[in-house]
């Protein structure tokens, strides 16, 4: 309960804070970026883009990203058009082997007003076409099922996202790009996240990350071994 407390407090400041002058929350990861470590010769980089789905897997598992050496580049409350004003900065300027891109669900519900499935499909396959043109190996990532948003109740989310999954798969694969498809395992009859996975319905708990890992993990692997 309290990663979810902490979680809905932080999508709750963020959605605010996009109103500020920092839209894009730049200056959230800026110093760090700065202070990154240098990649040594043999060292594969893998950045993880998202929203807080993304940053609560740290939360909730950071053995999984310091063990792994994995880059945490979530953002609570993001939506797709933010996370492309800052693609460059928090990622092709870490000079990563691969990104993992997970969003959507943020746009669905209307974070930073109304958005059509085709205005999310464009920021991502423009993340994604930026860092194909900068040598990145891209795993695009299925938005987890949601049945209704907590701050957001009544808009019938799960529909919308079987088809930006579709699109985002069916782009996957005419493009030769990974796909990791978390929808499939955490979906319950009601295409919503299965209570297991998450106390509010949205956000994963300590076991819905542990349904994730092995799934990105095996994409980040296959994606390594393409080189």
């Amino acid at each position: 309960m309290r990663l979810i407390a902490i979680l809905s407090l932080i999508v709750i400041n963020q959605i605010s804070f996009s109103q500020s002058d920092d839209w894009a929350n730049l200056n959230r990861y800026r110093k760090e970026n700065l202070t990154l470590y240098p990649l040594s010769e043999n060292e594969n980089r893998v950045v993880f883009m998202g929203n807080s789905i993304t940053e609560g897997w740290k939360i909730a598992d950071p053995d999984f990203f310091t063990e792994n050496h994995f880059i945490n580049r979530g953002i609570s409350g993001q939506t797709t058009p933010q996370m492309l004003i800052r693609f460059r900065q928090d990622v092709v300027n870490l000079k990563p082997n691969v990104v993992v891109i997970l969003a959507g669900t943020n746009d669905i519900a209307g974070n930073t007003g109304p958005s059509t499935l085709e205005m999310i499909e464009d920021n991502i396959f423009s993340m994604v076409e930026i860092a194909k043109a900068n040598n990145i190996k891209v795993i695009l990532c299925s938005v987890l099922p949601v049945f209704d948003y907590l701050w957001r109740q009544g808009i019938n989310p799960s529909e919308k996202i079987i088809e930006l999954n579709k699109r985002i798969k069916t782009y996957s694969q005419n493009n030769q790009i990974v796909y990791a498809d978390y929808f499939s395992e955490m979906a319950d009859e009601r295409n919503g996240l299965k209570k297991e996975y998450s106390k509010d319905g949205v956000h994963p708990n300590a076991e819905g990350y542990k349904a994730m890992k092995p799934i990105i993990e095996k994409a980040i692997r296959y994606s390594l071994q393409s080189e």
